[in-house]
């Protein structure tokens, strides 16, 4: 079409299909596999995102020809409903609505009733003998158009409609005179001649281009970009914009506009769910200006138009196999559908919607496991309200997404963002959200609004992000400009804590106690079913029994790291830690490391019974010694001060001494320093100790029946030599404490692969070990040469919002990088030991991307923290599923893993 032959920029509704999603759209996708279906969908054309993507590679121009494209495109629209496009007799109105090929729901821009101007307005009011609706179809035009044509603040038009509303004593738009609406209109178009200096345009094909060029333009909105960026959206989709021929829920009693969610999206529950209003157009639904009615009602008012519609819903999921979120409209008695796509939904409800339609054979357990968002499972394991605290329940309102949340009253979303960022914990709580909150919604552990229903913004974002909402809440009664709100004759002003529970719609008064969560009997099904899929292990970093108990319930297969140094830090131990540190001799250093061999042989003991049967990997200790001592800021604090006092002079000089000590520890760069295996070399006793703690907890395990695989990983290896010393000290320590039976159980001896050089020479330090784990933070930090916490803190955002990098790489496997290094030194390894046992255990064995890649890899195991092993258990079943056994390394890793 058009000039360019490169690129399809038009096409109608019954020419595409669902297929096409990745050129019209979702919404454009399934309008066109509704029209072709023969459901009843109002007519059409979708412009595609080729010619979005033209758009912002002309520098924000609309492709050349595309106006004219539009033009002729219409011209089907007006035969097939035998109206004309800004006509006299029998005007055609359209809708501009956004649609990308990913859902972003509120995050784009809609124009309804285009088409109006001065005239044709006449036109509409004697056709349909309806004046009100047409001035009010008219007055929603203009100020859409204002907001997003012109970029005006919304707040300027909702200022004059409440001011007419209150002049009037009037509650609802919908009961606006002709009259008034009439004089909203006039200051409408003032309010836009003000601020932008022109009038609103009587052209309606003017009006049509304008509106083009502003839903692409709103691609690049800050709430789309923040949402994309939170969703991780790919911004080359671009969107594509779908012009439609207006049908009208705002006619009268006989009409409304509604969504309705075939199954339950908060539960999953199989039943009709969703919302409507009479006498409105579908934002009224979605802006929660109205508190709308539950869909079962329509069935008492509109019986016929209800079976139609549940008939339609069951249709339409039978056809997608999945949850739908159907937008309608009835006019006039008679129902359209405007829009159906797979509905957003809570964690309990995603879980639950795939059992259930793998039960009823709609898909296979392969199916139905990549159909979770592993990331939406962490939503299952956040806390809930503990029933047994007596509660100070403030008020109720609906509870549009489940689970606890308790933060601080905040009434903007940018004091939400800004609280946020400060670290505090923040509930936002607002008269509605629209979609420029979306920033305060992400930096808010939950939302309260006093208006909307189960469909609206504030509910659809909050379900898909995971955090607890309480919508409609009209007991609260907020007052945004004093920021507080009032409940019976209670005041909550901004900073007082609340909590919202977002499974019963109740808004609690203080900060509430919150229990553990309990997977549910479909989730451990589903987990049941990821298990007999996936080939990757799963295990745990956990240092305490208490740790390890949980990631068991959680389904892990054992521990891939135990930090030891965690084990030093409580007040008991502390004291002998720093007397070790600072012995004067070798006698004083091992009189305070037989203090601690018991202690720790205590912990190893606890993990062994947790793991019973289990695997459990122990790093022998890994810091450099200065971060066991006091801060040398706060002993030359203590210092300056006894200079000014009468003191002992004993106490003086232990002092002195303890800062000649610590600086005499302190470090110019402490990660590239003095730690993991040098410690151990340098102070060989420290790494003995704790490997007879290890064999004789394994002993005394053993007595008490307990199974005990233990494995012993030696930190920070950058060379051979490093490990062969260490391996040996490791065997001595065995050989005395187990004798005869050292090898019942088999023990293993094995690195942490966290030093680039390690991983290139493997082929030479494999010969030492049993195992290799990639400590993938450390090794990130080296290969980039960036530390973590400046990177984070500084530069590394900048990085990712302006392409350098794809990803944060200690979020997510540098593949190009880091993923190199492991996937040479599992080759090199394997190649010399085939037996060799590989895992990862940093912060990315909890990530689904770097699952896959491990996956690819063939790597056997990933660790990762006990909450995120069910995460893990799926995401290793969907890479199996996906990409099979026998994939190599790097091979379209990304566009496998862009393609869930």
């Amino acid at each position: 079409m058009g000039a360019n032959t490169d690129t399809k920029r038009l096409l109608h509704f019954h020419e595409g299909n669902a297929e096409m999603k990745m050129l019209l759209g979702g919404k454009g996708a399934n309008l066109a596999e509704m029209t072709n279906a023969g459901l009843p969908v109002p007519p059409g054309f979708t412009v595609t995102t080729d010619a979005c993507r033209e758009f912002y590679a002309s520098g924000r121009v609309v492709p050349p020809d595309l106006n004219q494209e539009i033009r002729t495109a219409l011209k089907r629209v007006e035969l097939s409903k035998n109206q004309k496009f800004g006509g006299l007799q029998d005007p055609l109105l359209v809708s501009v609505r956004s649609g990308s090929v990913t859902s972003m729901p509120g995050m784009m821009d809609t124009i309804l009733n285009l088409g109006l101007n001065d005239e044709t307005v006449e036109a509409l009011a004697r056709n349909t003998g309806n004046p009100r609706f047409a001035f009010d179809c008219y007055r929603r035009l203009i100020q859409m158009f204002g907001n997003v044509v012109f970029d005006i603040e919304g707040v300027y038009f909702e200022r004059q409609l409440h001011r007419k509303k209150e002049e009037l004593s009037i509650q609802f738009d919908k009961d606006l005179p002709v009259e008034a609406l009439q004089q909203l209109i006039d200051q409408f178009k003032s309010i836009i001649e003000l601020r932008t200096k022109r009038e609103f345009p009587q052209d309606v094909f003017e009006q049509l281009e304008l509106a083009v060029e502003a839903v692409f333009r709103s691609w690049n909105n800050q709430r789309a970009i923040v949402y994309r960026k939170v969703f991780d959206i790919p911004e080359q989709q671009g969107t594509a914009i779908n012009i439609q021929a207006m049908v009208f829920g705002n006619q009268g009693d006989d009409c409304g506009t509604g969504v309705l969610f075939t199954r339950n999206p908060s539960t999953g529950e199989k039943m009709l769910y969703g919302e409507y209003l009479t006498n409105a157009q579908g934002e009224d639904v979605v802006a929660g200006v109205r508190t709308p009615l539950p869909i079962a009602q329509l069935e008492q008012e509109m019986p016929l138009v209800f079976n139609k519609l549940a008939q339609t819903a069951a249709r339409l999921e039978a056809h997608y196999k999945d949850m739908q979120d159907i937008e309608f409209t009835v006019e006039k008695g008679e129902l359209f559908i405007l829009q159906t796509r797979n509905g957003k939904r809570t964690a309990q409800a995603a879980v639950k919607l795939a059992v259930h339609l793998a039960k009823e054979n709609i898909l296979s357990r392969e199916e139905a496991l990549q159909r979770i968002e592993v990331e939406h499972l962490n939503q299952l394991l956040h806390r809930a309200i503990d029933e047994s605290v007596k509660l100070d329940v403030l008020a109720t309102g609906l509870p549009a997404s489940p689970g606890a949340a308790t933060g601080q009253a905040v009434f903007d979303a940018d004091t939400a963002e800004e609280w946020g960022r400060a670290g505090k914990r923040v509930v936002l709580v607002s008269s509605e959200t629209s979609p420029e909150d979306i920033h305060g919604v992400i930096a808010a552990e939950g939302v309260l609004t006093s208006r909307g229903g189960m469909t609206s913004h504030a509910a659809v974002v909050a379900r898909g992000m995971g955090k607890p909402c309480v919508c409609g809440c009209d007991e609260v009664r907020i007052d945004a400009e004093e920021k507080l709100f009032l409940a019976g004759d209670i005041t909550v002003r901004e900073g007082d804590w609340i909590t919202l529970d977002g499974s019963t719609g109740r808004v609690i008064s203080g900060v509430v106690e919150l229990k553990e969560p309990e997977v549910s009997e479909e989730l451990r099904e589903l987990l049941q079913w990821a298990d007999g899929v996936r080939k990757l292990k799963v295990l745990t970093n956990a240092d305490t029994p208490e740790d390890a108990v949980k990631a068991r319930e959680f389904g892990a297969e054992g521990i891939g790291l135990c930090r030891t140094e965690h084990m030093f830090m409580s007040a008991e131990r502390l004291p002998v830690v720093q007397a070790m540190i600072l012995a004067d001799t070798l006698e004083e250093r091992k009189a305070a490391l037989e203090q601690l061999l018991p202690m720790q042989q205590g912990d190893f003991e606890g993990l062994f019974t947790a793991m019973n049967g289990l695997p459990v990997t122990i790093r022998l200790l890994d810091p450099p010694l200065h971060e066991f001592l006091p801060k040398l800021e706060d002993l030359l604090v203590r210092q300056e001060q006894l200079k000014h006092r009468k003191t002992d002079l004993q106490e003086q000089s232990k002092l002195d001494s303890l800062i000649r000590k610590v600086r005499g520890l302190q470090e110019m760069n402490p990660m590239l320093g003095q730690r993991g295996c040098r410690l151990g070399i340098v102070f060989p006793e420290i790494y003995e100790m704790q490997a007879i703690a290890i064999f004789r907890a394994v002993q005394a395990c053993k007595k008490r029946g307990i199974t005990v695989l233990p494995e012993i990983m030696i930190p920070l290896v950058g060379h051979a030599n490093e490990l062969k010393l260490m391996r040996e000290l490791v065997d001595r320590a065995a050989n005395e404490v187990l004798g005869v039976e050292i090898d019942q159980p088999a023990y293993k001896v094995g690195t942490m692969i966290e030093v680039p050089r390690a991983a290139l020479t493997a082929a030479q330090i494999v010969k030492y070990a049993d195992f290799f784990s990639f400590g993938t933070n450390d090794l990130t930090q080296m290969t980039l040469g960036y530390s973590r916490d400046d990177a984070e803190g500084k530069f590394l955002t900048h990085y990712v919002d302006q392409g350098i990098l794809p990803k944060n790489p200690f979020q997510v496997i540098d593949t190009d990088g880091v993923g190199v290094l492991i996937d040479w030194a599992v080759k090199q390894g394997r190649a010399h030991n085939p037996q060799l046992k590989t895992s990862i255990c940093g912060e990315h064995g909890g990530d689904k991307e770097s699952i896959f890649f491990c996956h690819q890899t063939g790597l056997d195991c990933v660790s990762c923290s006990p909450f995120r092993v069910p995460l893990a258990r799926i995401a290793a079943a969907q890479a199996q599923i996906l990409l099979g056994s026998h994939v190599h390394p790097h091979v379209e890793l990304e566009r496998s893993v862009s393609s869930l």
